[in-house]
């Protein structure tokens, strides 16, 4: 007996109504610019570090990106000064997840 029978049981008279869910995430969401985002390598503090900057969007349409970006590579980062910073040298797979997205990139540095 699952849990929708147990409900049928405890209220008969009760008729479900079809709830909508929450909207589903939609990756495209994200506005796309004609200029390529630049994809820097630095070393701060003798730690590897990729900086994305050139974004022309909104900041909120950014810092989902970051998030997105974050999660899907298990690392850490942060987003300062309309820049995403992600903790090690992840270039190559960085710039694959934002050319499925749609966007231009460019690589800078190494």
């Amino acid at each position: 007996m699952d849990l929708q029978d147990q409900l049928k049981n405890l209220f008969p008279n009760h008729e479900p109504q079809d709830v909508p869910t929450e909207m589903e995430k939609d990756e495209n969401n994200i506005w796309l610019q004609d200029d390529p985002i630049i994809c820097k390598y630095e070393k701060r503090k003798g730690k590897p570090i990729t900086i994305l900057e050139g974004y022309t969007g909104a900041d909120e349409d950014f810092k989902k990106l970051a998030k997105e970006i974050k999660m899907k590579l298990s690392v850490g980062g942060s987003f300062k000064d309309d820049k995403i910073i992600i903790q090690g040298d992840y270039r190559d797979k960085i710039m694959t997840i934002l050319k499925d997205k749609g966007f231009k990139v460019k690589r800078v540095g190494g």
